[in-house]
């Protein structure tokens, strides 16, 4: 686990990550959203991922990192950081997505992903931080919440 852990550098998402970072979204989402959500379209990373990941890479209100694994991006993490407004007068950072490959797991990468997130909100100038889970996935809030998340609101869907 500790030589995984030495072997994985966090650093900001480069050009040449792009493939990858198309990569592990459409993991994240065949994983997750996939299903959970029968709404969202898995085909979404692959069709507008590449021209959103280098958007994201060029605008300092947005963050992308990618966990690096001798060259192989082996997880992500984007993030944005929201403008206060008069009905929320403060900065908030969004986590916006999160994803480490199965055999990286369990090895602090994510929290090593979340803690470079953190740290740059906060030097952003945001007050909190935020980010979404599905509530059937367990093992992602466990993950937020062991990382200083905590549930602030619910929302409930129904199907028309």
């Amino acid at each position: 686990m500790a030589d995984l852990q030495q072997a994985v550098v966090v650093r900001r998402a480069e050009h040449t990550d792009v493939d990858g970072l198309v990569a592990c979204s459409s993991a994240l989402f065949a994983e997750d959203a996939g299903t959970r959500d029968p709404s969202v379209n898995v085909d979404w990373p692959r069709q507008h991922g590449p021209q959103r990941f280098t958007a994201g890479m060029d605008d300092p209100s947005r963050l992308v990192l990618v966990a690096d694994c001798n060259g192989e991006v082996v997880g992500h993490l984007v993030g944005v950081l929201g403008d206060a407004s008069e009905m929320k007068p403060v900065k908030v950072a969004t986590l916006v997505s999160m994803y480490v490959q199965p055999s990286f797991r369990r090895s602090r990468i994510g929290g090593r992903l979340v803690a470079e997130f953190l740290g740059w909100a906060k030097q952003a100038g945001a007050e909190g931080a935020e980010v979404t889970a599905y509530s059937s996935n367990d093992q992602a809030v466990r993950f937020y919440e062991r990382n200083g998340f905590a549930p602030q609101s619910v929302t409930l869907q129904t199907s028309l």
